[in-house]
């Protein structure tokens, strides 16, 4: 009686995870709630809807966390969103 063997092998994944940061923006008595909620659209791709809830929240919290994710993703967010004027920060 013959027979095979058989050799499985078990793949292992290795899952890292990196820190995770938020870009997180400041109000001031400079930007007009229309500029904020624009660059919200435009830098974040938040919905017109998410934009004005982060634009009052800002407004009347001082601040507002307007994504999360790793630093490296979040850079080009931050610059995008000082680069309008706008005072941001990864924290």
């Amino acid at each position: 009686m013959d027979y095979k063997e058989e050799i499985l092998e078990e793949e292992i994944t290795t899952v890292t995870t990196e820190d995770l940061y938020d870009v997180v923006v400041f109000n001031d008595d400079i930007n007009t709630f229309d500029h904020v909620t624009s660059i919200l659209i435009k830098v974040c791709k938040h919905s017109q809807e998410q934009a004005e809830q982060c634009t009052y929240l800002i407004h009347f919290k001082g601040k507002c966390a307007v994504r999360s994710g790793s630093f490296t993703d979040l850079l080009p967010i931050k610059n995008g969103i000082c680069d309008a004027g706008i005072d941001a920060r990864i924290i």
